[in-house]
This record gives C-alpha cells, structure tokens and sequence, in this order.
C-alpha cells in the first residue's frame, strides 16, 4: 500500500492555512448509508477525512446530519459537527457549521466531497490557494482536460469553460466549448487538422467537485436567489455566476481518483485499497 492511502505525511505548504469541512449526509438514493461505507476496515467518511488531514489544513471536520456518522467519526479520532438535517443542499449544511464555528469573514475553507476517499491531498491545497491570490473571486474550484470522446458526451461529467484569466466562464452538463464544424469528435485531440491547430491548448475542462471560499462568502451563499441555470443544469456553482461572482480554476494534470455515487463505484475503491 503506498504512502497516500496508508496516511503517510506529505510535504505541506509553510504559510497556506485553511479549514476542510466535509459535509456527510447519510441519506442516498443510489448507495444508502454511504458514509458508513466499509472501505478496507475504516468508514468512507474517515478516509475521506484522514486523506484531507494530509493536506495544509489546520483543521478537518466532518459535517453531518446523522447522530451515528458525528458517533462513528468521533469513534475514529475525526472531529464532527450535528447540523440540521432539512438542508437542500451540502453548500447550505457547511455554511451552517462555517457560521458555528465563528470563522474569520477572511479564512479559507475548502468543501472536500464526503464520497471521494481518494482525494489528493496536494489537490486540496491548490484550491486553498486559489483565493489568496485572486482576491477578485469568491470561489475556487479545480478542473482537469477530458481525455475521451465518452467523457466529454456524458451529462454526469460537469465541464467547464474558462476566460483568459483563469476565471469560469460557465459550467454545464453539455459538451462545451462545441466544436461546430467537428461535432461528433475529439476535435481538442487533432490540433493538425483543419482549423483546430487554432484550437490546441482549448481542450474541453472536466470540473472536479472540489470548492474554496472566504468564510464569509460561504455564511452568505445560500442567501443569494437561486439562478435560473442552477435549475436547469442542476450545478449549485452557477448561483455564484448568475450574481456576478468570480470563480478561480486549478488546472490539474489528472484527476485525483475516483469517487463513490454508486455500488460499482465503491467496490473499485475497495479493490485499490485492497
């Protein structure tokens, strides 16, 4: 087993300092009680959370609806807060523990995904990076290039589209940016043909499910009037647009590993642990 799924230490950035918080809800329509998982002996929520621990974070807690996810994390050495359970979304669930535990207006917190026990923890510190340095965006996230035709089809990957800064221009279900003139393609994997050479570099983004905030743009976050997108897309992210928010993007070489929305997904994590 190597050093990233046994907890080792990994180099951490001196001056970066920021708070994970883990929303955990136990309810799920395609993998019940998912957060209690069993993944090589440990609950899912503890792994996720011992992987974010291995990041810079200064603190790592876990935010759940349930009595026996806050027991089983206490059970395990993770620190985990009760919050209420009518919540419609995770955003809404961290911006009540962001308000309890009396953040800073200028901390950072990152929201790490209660279903990705693989994260990568230098992941987790880029995007805690983001906002320090883009003072003009609220919100920080990450993305990787989509590597196959399938990928960039299917509406259960979210892409994303970025403007010269680095900034999100949007996020959608859809294939975007579409190639008009080379629909049906890789067009991003041919930059010798036609007019794509225009093109190399501009290769469709996978967004990754990972957020940063300042502290006081997440209290204020589920405040903001849903966007007509947000409906649509069913992205919360676009909320943030919609009211002329900035959101900053991490380019990633790769993604960091896969995560758990469904029975066949938990049983290939269970293989790599194994």
């Amino acid at each position: 087993m190597s050093a990233a799924l046994d907890g080792a230490a990994v180099d951490r950035p001196v001056d970066l300092r920021f708070t994970v918080l883990i929303p955990a809800r136990r309810a799920s329509s395609r993998l019940p009680d998912k957060p209690l998982a069993d993944i090589a002996g440990l609950p899912m929520v503890v792994r996720v959370a011992r992987r974010a621990a291995q990041s810079a974070a200064r603190r790592v807690l876990v935010a759940t609806d349930d009595a026996r996810i806050q027991q089983v994390c206490a059970a395990h050495g993770v620190e985990a807060l009760l919050t209420r359970a009518d919540h419609a979304s995770g955003s809404d669930r961290l911006a009540e523990a962001c308000a309890r535990l009396d953040l800073a207006g200028d901390e950072i917190v990152v929201n790490v995904q209660g279903d990705e026990p693989l994260i990568d923890p230098g992941l987790i510190d880029a995007v805690a990076a983001l906002l320090p340095a883009r003072p003009e965006a609220s919100m920080g996230t990450a993305a990787h290039a989509i590597a196959s035709l399938d990928d960039y089809a299917d509406p259960n990957v979210v892409k994303v589209v970025l403007d010269a800064r680095g900034l999100a221009h949007y996020f959608s279900r859809a294939p975007i940016p579409f190639a008009r003139d080379r629909a049906g393609t890789a067009w991003w994997q041919d930059a010798a043909s036609g007019g794509a050479a225009a093109l190399a570099g501009f290769a469709p983004l996978r967004h990754v499910g990972i957020y940063s905030y300042r502290a006081d743009f997440l209290r204020q976050f589920p405040r903001l009037a849903p966007a007509p997108a947000e409906a649509l897309e069913a992205l919360e992210q676009l909320r943030a647009l919609w009211h002329g928010h900035r959101i900053a993007v991490h380019l990633a070489d790769a993604a960091s590993g896969p995560g758990v929305d469904t029975p066949e997904d938990l049983e290939r994590v269970r293989r790599i642990f194994r």
